[in-house]
């Protein structure tokens, strides 16, 4: 009997120890840390490098510290090529920048030349159903998406040959562009010579003459300094470009479902506020360049030049099969334009 009463003593010591370890390591789990390492090619004073460190604060406070944000701004990483590499294989867990053909072409629907009227019509589209299955469509491509945004303002162009008041100013201007299908052909289109160079390498492209201009919105124009080797602004308001959070997929799907949510509120509220600062300041922006270029805006009547020429860019992607009429007339209509 006694021999009984031992083994059963024991046996609930057993279980007891057993069930505080089960909880010791729920504890645990329910408190194990996230790290969420992010670069992004701009300096820190620069709009998207700001919005991030509101998304740093926010996040680390949401999450009651249990997902720490680390910030590399300034390229110091390496290039918006090199850096998004490194999200898609988890070296890193995040990023943003241009590159969003590589994420989906289906981004490329945001940025067929002179499609939108205003900054506002792009962001109705962006935050539409239709919005959030571009988003989807990079899970293909092993990038996860939980909010897109505007990159600035409408792109303008700057050179150091001529001022551009017609289509026909553009033909034979050695041009930078970033490595996306849209820019390049619609630069050959109005009878540009596109020249792909490195977002980081594009200051030292301008200075030494190996490109003759560049096309950014005025925020990266000014927080580069890409006008200080230029001589003319030309605003022409020929393109939006999508802003993608890029993050690692494996690293999101390791979150647990309550920190899942809290990560992509608050990175929803992260490109709500870039889009905010980044737009708030383009009109300050343009003041800058106005101090340091020879600026001109196209009128109505040159637009329809530039409108002419790219024609055959929109019908191309269609006819690739990118996208098609009835995806463009949904965004348009979404638009309202």
């Amino acid at each position: 009997m006694k021999k009984i009463v031992l083994f059963v003593c024991v046996l609930s010591l057993v279980l007891s120890v057993a069930v505080m370890a089960e909880g010791q390591k729920e504890g645990k789990a329910a408190e194990k840390t996230y790290v969420f390492k992010y670069s992004n090619s701009q300096s820190d004073s620069h709009p998207r490098s700001q919005s991030m460190f509101f998304f740093k604060d926010k996040l680390e406070k949401a999450s009651n510290g249990r997902i720490k944000v680390e910030l590399y701004t300034g390229g110091v990483l390496g290039t918006e090529a090199e850096v998004l590499d490194q999200v898609k294989i988890g070296t890193i867990q995040g990023c943003r920048g241009g590159l969003f053909e590589r994420a989906s072409s289906k981004y490329l629907i945001y940025t067929l030349p002179f499609m939108f009227e205003n900054i506002d019509q792009v962001l109705k589209v962006m935050n539409s159903e239709f919005g959030e299955k571009v988003n989807e469509s990079a899970m293909e491509n092993g990038l996860y998406i939980p909010a897109t945004g505007v990159a600035g303002g409408f792109r303008n162009i700057t050179n150091s040959k001529r001022p551009i008041r017609t289509v026909e100013d553009v033909r034979g201007l050695k041009m930078r562009t970033p490595p996306i299908d849209m820019t390049i052909k619609t630069f050959k289109a109005i009878g540009a010579n596109p020249q792909q160079v490195a977002y980081t390498e594009t200051y030292m492209a301008l200075k030494t003459g190996v490109v003759d201009g560049q096309e950014n919105p005025f925020s990266n124009t000014v927080d580069m300094k890409f006008y200080e080797p230029q001589t003319y602004l030309s605003v022409v308001n020929w393109q939006v470009h999508p802003d993608p959070f890029y993050v690692n997929p494996d690293w999101y799907e390791s979150l647990p479902d309550d920190l899942k949510a809290v990560f992509d509120s608050v990175a929803e509220a992260t490109m709500d506020y870039s889009n905010e600062l980044w737009l708030s300041s383009e009109k300050d922006y343009y003041l800058v360049l106005q101090e340091e270029l020879e600026v001109n805006e196209i009128g109505s009547s040159a637009r329809e030049g530039f409108v002419k020429a790219v024609k055959p860019v929109w019908q191309g992607y269609v006819d690739e099969g990118l996208f098609s009429w009835d995806e463009i007339n949904e965004v348009l209509a979404i638009a309202g334009n």
